[in-house]
């Protein structure tokens, strides 16, 4: 590490040795050492996987001090440096690259000396005093990397879901419900092969996608379900070693009180800290998820597609200009980014799924990977859908006049026939409409296949494009 001329420095020193710490850094030598070793993305540790940190910590430092295995004074100067830090104070010693050493253990070692530092100088002693306030001794006392972070992951993973996603996918399906209300008395063309089919209506085609992401919820609800199962407690290979018989079942009750969440110890400590299953489960429900947005995605920007040249059944708010060269082109930009995010969130859980089959024995090392894409993907998801909903989904008008025409133009009208002039005179008569640009009735009645009462009883938009009701 080159030093700073004119910087002040405090001394540190560890298993390896000394260093030189900037005086006013609140980590210390095992961050330092992890600054240096991992200089590779430049992405730091996500806030709300710092809160998950910071939150077990508190947990520990009350049942620990309860308990008598740390003090009362340092069990309740942690308390107060956490509560500091869960308030958005010191976010910026929180410094080590997502992409570190296996298992966490430098952000986990990070976590540990900017609280023990910050304890120190409220208590009025130097930064780095460990034998007052010790990064490991106090602050991770019956505590391991093994069995804090894939903890830490589960709960930023809740705290994601509930501060971010769950929000943004209930506006989301609420919009989408709305939309569906306004435009239900509107009959469009339906496709299929991207070819023209029977009609539908507008409304039910959003309806259709709020029912959509409705299951989406419950799945990643159900998933997330597996996240409330705690190894905390296993310590470092999940035998319990240097903790209070008491402490699991006491530290999952305070960190169930400090979320609000019904967290709970797991029935085999060393299990929950070997398999990443549960990371995999609310992964792959969010992959899921994102395949349906981005068909919606595609869907939005199809019907929106023209002006002049495209289907426009439908009008997106034009929220910027579209082009850098072509004066009043406005493009789908919402959905567009929409589908970006999703196939971002899939990669994730690609990475996620390889992370977790390549732990070995009592530990998975690349637990450092799973919690960032898998927070990551929660927020960056939810904020996806909160930001499509605001400035895309509720302002969404309908072209009413060109969904009708699309309607009665279809040639798969002529589906409705079937039963009353049979497939092959339904085919002719669709294939002769083609030719020569007659409609279906003119060239049915033509025939003398249908008289024209029938006729209009048979191809009647409004009951072709109803859905089936619900018997009872």
């Amino acid at each position: 590490m080159n030093l700073q001329s004119g910087t002040n420095y405090r001394t540190e020193r560890d298993s390896m040795g000394e260093r030189q710490i900037p005086a006013d850094a609140y980590y210390g030598i095992q961050t330092l050492r992890a600054i240096e070793n991992f200089p590779i993305s430049g992405i730091k540790p996500l806030p709300t996987y710092i809160d998950a940190c910071v939150l077990i910590k508190k947990a520990t430092a009350v049942v620990n001090g309860e308990l008598g295995c740390i003090s009362t004074e340092i069990s309740q100067v942690l308390v107060e440096v956490t509560d500091e830090v869960l308030a958005g104070q010191f976010r910026d010693q929180f410094v080590v690259d997502i992409y570190q050493a296996g298992a966490g253990t430098s952000h986990h070692m990070n976590i540990n000396e900017v609280l023990a530092n910050r304890a120190l100088e409220i208590l009025g002693d130097e930064k780095g005093n460990y034998k007052r306030v010790s990064p490991n001794d106090h602050v991770n006392y019956g505590q391991s990397t093994n069995d804090v972070i894939p903890t830490a992951i589960r709960i930023g993973g809740l705290l994601a879901l509930e501060r971010t996603f769950y929000p943004a996918l209930s506006g989301a399906i609420a919009a989408l419900d709305n939309k569906a209300e306004e435009f239900k008395d509107i009959v469009k063309s339906g496709r299929t092969h991207l070819q023209d089919a029977v009609p539908v209506r507008l409304g039910e085609s959003f309806r259709a996608w709020a029912q959509i992401l409705t299951e989406h919820m419950i799945r990643v609800e159900k998933a997330s379900e597996d996240l409330m199962t705690l190894g905390l407690g296993g310590s470092a290979a999940g035998t319990g070693l240097n903790t209070h018989p008491q402490y699991r079942h006491r530290v999952a009750q305070i960190l169930s009180e400090l979320i609000d969440q019904p967290l709970r110890p797991a029935p085999h400590l060393m299990a929950a800290m070997q398999s990443m299953a549960p990371f995999v489960s609310v992964s792959g429900a969010l992959r899921n998820l994102a395949q349906d947005c981005v068909k919606i995605s595609h869907d939005l920007r199809l019907m929106d597609s023209g002006p002049k040249t495209g289907f426009k059944e439908i009008q997106l708010p034009p929220v910027q200009p579209g082009s850098s060269i072509m004066p009043g082109k406005y493009n789908p930009v919402m959905a567009e980014m929409t589908s970006m995010v999703c196939f971002q969130v899939m990669g994730y859980d690609s990475a996620i799924a390889l992370a977790a089959q390549a732990g070995q024995l009592e530990l998975n090392v690349m637990m450092p990977l799973i919690a960032y894409n898998l927070i990551h993907s929660i927020e960056i998801l939810g904020n996806t859908l909160a930001a499509l909903t605001q400035q895309c989904l509720e302002g969404i008008s309908a072209n009413r006049e060109r969904c009708l025409a699309y309607a009665e133009g279809s040639l798969a009208l002529v589906t409705a026939l079937n039963p009353h002039i049979g497939y092959l005179n339904a085919a002719a008569v669709a294939k002769e409409s083609l030719e020569t640009g007659k409609s279906l009735r003119q060239i049915v009645l033509e025939r003398g296949l249908m008289s024209a009462e029938e006729l209009a009883n048979v191809i009647d938009l409004e009951t072709m494009s109803a859905l089936p009701r619900e018997e009872g």
